[in-house]
């Protein structure tokens, strides 16, 4: 997921997709855990799609708190 679509989502938008990342990365980390993991590039971007939608919801919520 690119920087440009995360800015397009709404709050709640975020709120979800952060919610689904997070299952996927816990369920991941179980495959590798048990050795049926065959794409461990996807745990990687998993983690950087999380931060990107943590930056993206601080420099919102920054944001409106100065206007």
């Amino acid at each position: 997921m690119k920087a440009s679509e995360v800015r397009d989502l709404t709050p709640d938008q975020l709120g979800d997709e952060l919610l689904n990342l997070k299952k996927e990365q816990f369920n991941l980390r179980f495959q590798k855990a048990t050795g049926q993991l065959e794409n461990t590039a996807r745990i990687r971007q998993i983690r950087r799609d999380i931060a990107r939608i943590k930056t993206i919801r601080r420099a919102q919520g920054g944001a409106a708190d100065q206007s």
